[in-house]
């Protein structure tokens, strides 16, 4: 009974080294979609450490269980475009269209949870190195690129 249990658990990881490495990247992803996590809820958005964390997370495993069970490339490019498909529509949830004419609200949210999980597949994929450059400049984006809290102006006005 426990050989079988154990079977199960290692399923698509038959060496100790692929074990490591997904654990590797289950841990980096969890990582790097907490920090922009945590980025955006210091700046008091709605979604923020954990919608983040698992956004990145959860496309990481999308990718590392497809890649471990050895499906092809074209498979694999199938997955990541209905993951993206699917985290676009999570995205779309969390825009606003208040009551003001032009006042819209959400994107930079909806932007961010995308990037986050481009951020997971990069990890799934095992581009550690494209993930946490995209970490940082996401950073970058968010904390130091000026935002705009104002409707642009309408054409007519000056």
């Amino acid at each position: 009974m426990i050989e079988i249990l154990w079977d199960e658990l290692t399923a698509g990881l038959p060496t100790s080294q692929q074990l490591a490495h997904v654990i590797v990247r289950l841990v980096a992803a969890t990582l790097l979609g907490a920090l922009v996590g945590y980025q955006r809820e210091r700046a008091g958005k709605s979604a923020g450490l954990r919608t983040h964390t698992l956004v990145a997370l959860g496309t990481t495993v999308f990718v590392v269980a497809c890649s471990g069970i050895g499906m092809s490339p074209d498979g694999l490019s199938r997955v990541i475009q209905g993951v993206i498909t699917g985290i676009g529509f999570l995205g779309a949830g969390s825009i606003l269209k208040l009551e003001s004419e032009r006042l819209i609200q959400g994107l930079t949210t909806a932007a961010g949870i995308w990037m986050t999980a481009a951020i997971g597949v990069a990890v799934g994929l095992g581009s550690l190195g494209v993930a946490l450059l995209a970490t940082v400049m996401t950073l970058i984006v968010l904390s130091l690129v000026g935002s705009s809290d104002h409707p642009a102006p309408r054409p007519d006005q000056h």
